[in-house]
């Protein structure tokens, strides 16, 4: 009795989400054989990305990008939309020229098999023996952590050049998404720093403006509500076309007396996620870190050596877990000045989540960019020695989210467990005993307390056509598109709970990936 919403419209109530950016730039590579005349940053940029007291502006980064399409047949570059102040924002598709001769085939199995629906586990492993394994990596998030920026115009030439067997394994079996997430602010904090000839003179402390024309550095709180362009752009083609099994999301900077952060994150994890993706997030993590220590570098940590956690919603990597995707967080060190590594006491003893501690030193960006090279590198040697596994995984994941949702299911939280330890303290004062003694808990009491019939999760949510406030229901739903969220429209009157709702009411199913 429902129908799925069509995604355009007009007027105020429209639901204005396109599947893709109007009048879109689309790149496609050269005939293959072009390698030769790939042009090397050094070559392209008045003084290398990578240098000290230099920093490239996107300008300069998009200029880049475009000699590499035109030169590479391991490239295609897209624009994804356009950042708040107009500039394109460009996506460079990596894989081997084989695989981006079929992108529409291994979206369309990406899509499919993280949807889930309608899919059976025989046909999920068919297709996933012949996808590819999706990565998205990005960079220039927070614009004044400049790492990431130059970092990615090395790694796209690497990769682009690079024909040693695990370069050429990884173009085989993964499709690397390199997106770009903040155009404006790379530009205006690049032509900030270098605007003073004096190279010592140079710094990006004292912008006075905004380096995303609206929210700054909360453009990382934005993904669940998808506000400004550039999250628009980007959920789309994470939640809407890609659907990739990894994103990367880099940041700056990394804790005191070491070099980067790495996943796996601190405990607890957030319950509300599906634990494959927790565990291999943990799996992505081991490999980042193993692979940094195999080539003696040195300083990377993990959960306790830094606050973050898979509790916040609002960010670009944090909100691909709710859509069974790993999401990384790296924060590391560096920028375009040099500075010194100190020497902190407590950081020299290696343990398990700071297996190999970094001496004091100084410190380039040229340092941090070989770091991220290896980080980059070991995320997609990771996504390619299991492609068919991450694929199969997403595809379970969305499978159990569909089957939860059609049926009775909790969700056990703190407050449930708080819950159960008092029913059965209750019980044993009742029966004279204090029940100090052990954890144990009556088994019994699974049943009435952790599933308690009135702590079911729901199976949808009602929002009714008869709202005091419709613009607001519609522009909550549209965020919710934008999210790759399904949503529905009823076609006629209905009841659900002894409760009528007219026809035009809109229903979000929880039956879905």
């Amino acid at each position: 009795m429902t129908k799925p919403l069509n995604l355009f419209g007009t007027g105020l109530l429209a639901l204005a989400v396109m599947l893709t950016p109007a009048a879109a730039q689309v790149i496609s590579p050269p005939a293959t054989g072009a390698m030769a005349r790939i042009p090397a940053p050094s070559q392209a940029f008045p003084t290398e990305p990578g240098s000290d007291y230099y920093l490239a502006n996107y300008d300069a980064y998009a200029a880049y990008l475009q000699k590499l399409a035109a030169t590479s047949d391991r490239i295609k570059l897209v624009e994804i939309g356009k950042s708040a102040e107009g500039r394109p924002m460009w996506m460079a598709i990596v894989s081997s020229p084989a695989n981006l001769a079929n992108l529409d085939r291994y979206r369309t199995i990406a899509q499919r098999l993280a949807k889930a629906g309608g899919v059976s586990e025989a046909e999920a492993k068919t297709l996933a023996a012949e996808g590819k394994a999706v990565v998205w990596i990005d960079a220039g998030l927070h614009a004044t952590e400049t790492v990431t920026a130059q970092s990615q115009i090395h790694v796209l030439y690497r990769m682009l050049t690079g024909t040693d067997a695990e370069t050429m394994r990884i173009l085989d079996d993964t499709i690397v998404l390199f997106a770009h997430d903040n155009p404006d602010g790379h530009q205006l904090v690049a032509d900030w720093y270098m605007r003073n000839a004096d190279p010592k003179a140079r710094e990006f402390r004292t912008i006075p403006r905004l380096y995303q024309k609206y929210v700054g550095h909360d453009n990382n709180r934005d993904s669940f509500m998808s506000q400004m362009p550039e999250t628009t752009a980007i959920n789309r083609v994470l939640f809407r076309q890609w659907y990739p099994q990894i994103v990367y999301n880099q940041h700056q900077t990394g804790p005191a007396g070491m070099v980067v952060f790495v996943p796996p994150f601190r405990d607890p994890f957030n319950y509300n996620y599906n634990p494959i993706v927790m565990s291999q997030l943990a799996e992505v993590g081991a490999a980042m870190h193993s692979r940094l220590i195999a080539e003696e570098k040195a300083g990377s940590g993990m959960r306790s050596v830094a606050p973050y956690s898979t509790w916040h919603n609002g960010m670009v990597r944090s909100v691909a877990y709710f859509h069974n995707s790993i999401g990384l967080l790296t924060e590391i060190i560096g920028g375009p000045a040099p500075q010194k590594i100190p020497l902190i006491a407590d950081t020299q003893l290696a343990r398990g989540d700071e297996p190999l501690p970094v001496a004091p030193r100084e410190w380039h960006l040229r340092d941090s960019l070989e770091y991220q090279w290896s980080l980059n590198r070991a995320v997609m040697d990771y996504a390619a020695r299991n492609r068919e596994r991450l694929l199969l995984n997403i595809w379970r994941m969305g499978n159990q989210s569909i089957a939860r949702g059609n049926r009775d299911s909790w969700t056990t939280t703190p407050t449930m467990i708080d819950a159960l330890k008092d029913a059965n303290r209750a019980r044993k004062a009742d029966e004279g005993d204090s029940g100090a003694r052990s954890g144990r808990v009556a088994p019994d009491l699974y049943k009435t307390v952790l599933q308690d019939p009135a702590k079911r999760d729901p199976r949808g949510y009602i929002l009714s056509a008869e709202q005091r406030d419709l613009p607001t229901t519609i522009a909550f739903l549209n965020t919710l598109i934008k999210n790759g969220v399904d949503v529905d429209r009823a076609t006629r009157a209905f009841t659900v709970g002894g409760k009528s709702y007219p026809a035009g009411s809109y229903v979000v199913r929880t039956a879905q990936a």
